[in-house]
């Protein structure tokens, strides 16, 4: 079925899960099968069934912490970064939860990692760091393959074709680079119109056609992915605790979602900027948000994770027999 406005405005909270003791930092879906995983303050990782909506494993972090966190794409295993800094530096690990093993360590970040991400066709990870870097790894060794200084708080995003990536730095700008060829520096630059904010977080739409950029005063900007041409602002909130929001696509890239500091939940069509659907929370701030990109369903975390899934009862269309996506 296609993911339409009427269907995103039935949307409701059809599993919540209050187990975690403090603020969930990131959430990642599995691409190839019915898993989350989340991040959370308490120092624990926490991997649920989305299909049946349960707690599956609880993996604890004492001595590092927890930050950041994203499945590579093995189905139980996930790239995590530490928050306490306990080794002097702010390292990466990969993790098999189904063993409790760690497979691999990446270090040389000296600060804070804020950005994970995964070449969706390749097994190479990139990171971003308050250290101003950004670095690029290898799942398959623990040396660092490539370095990118940037002035401020950096955020990258591959493309969903893992031929371009994006890294963001101060002054609004976002670099383009030729994942094969990136040493040979950007082969475009966008800037952000009328923000002096840092950007804290960017995506691609499933088509490559448009990029989103969340920004630390709390806006969502809507770009044309080729020529960097501003399309939607979306302002919102401030959070409390100075901390950022988070935007994500629709897995086919129509609609846009973001939490607001004030604790409510935005949908905006991606092509007109129009608003589509909001929803209130009252278990705080949902500054984490991620659509499933196989399913008809996102989660929101604040210390509280919650899946919205859509009330087909609602339609004023009958369910189709052969859906695009699948419902829970």
């Amino acid at each position: 079925m296609e993911i339409t406005d009427e269907l995103v405005g039935t949307m409701f909270a059809g599993a919540v899960f209050k187990d975690c003791g403090g603020k969930i930092n990131s959430l990642d879906f599995n691409p190839s099968e019915d898993l989350l995983v989340t991040a959370c303050d308490d120092e624990s990782i926490r991997l649920y069934d989305t299909a049946n909506a349960k707690l599956t494993k609880t993996t604890q972090s004492k001595k590092y912490g927890v930050d950041q966190i994203c499945f590579t794409h093995s189905s139980h295993s996930v790239v995590c970064s530490s928050k306490n800094g306990w080794d002097g530096k702010f390292s990466l690990r990969y993790l098999d939860l189904s063993k409790n093993t760690y497979l691999r360590y990446f270090k040389g970040h000296r600060d804070r990692v804020v950005c994970l991400c995964v070449n969706p066709k390749s097994q190479i990870l990139m990171s971003a760091s308050l250290d101003n870097t950004v670095r690029i790894w290898d799942l398959r060794s623990n040396v660092c393959h490539g370095l990118i200084r940037v002035h401020g708080r950096p955020s990258v995003a591959y493309d969903h074709s893992g031929l371009v990536f994006g890294v963001s730095m101060d002054g609004g700008a976002i670099k383009l680079f030729d994942s094969r060829i990136f040493e040979k520096g950007p082969f475009d630059t966008f800037y952000i119109q009328d923000s002096t904010a840092e950007v804290s977080g960017m995506k691609f739409s499933s088509d490559g056609k448009l990029m989103l950029a969340s920004t630390t005063d709390s806006n969502v900007y809507v770009l044309d992915a080729f020529n960097g041409k501003q399309l939607h602002v979306h302002k919102l909130e401030p959070c409390p605790d100075g901390g950022t929001l988070e935007a994500s696509f629709s897995p086919d890239g129509q609609v846009i979602i973001s939490g607001s500091g004030n604790g409510t939940l935005h949908a905006w069509n991606a092509v007109t900027g129009t608003e589509i659907a909001t929803w209130t929370s009252s278990d705080g701030v949902p500054s984490v948000v991620k659509w499933d990109p196989r399913h008809l369903m996102f989660a929101s975390a604040a210390s509280v994770l919650t899946f919205w899934i859509p009330d087909v009862t609602k339609l004023n269309t009958p369910r189709q027999s052969h859906n695009q996506y699948n419902y829970y």
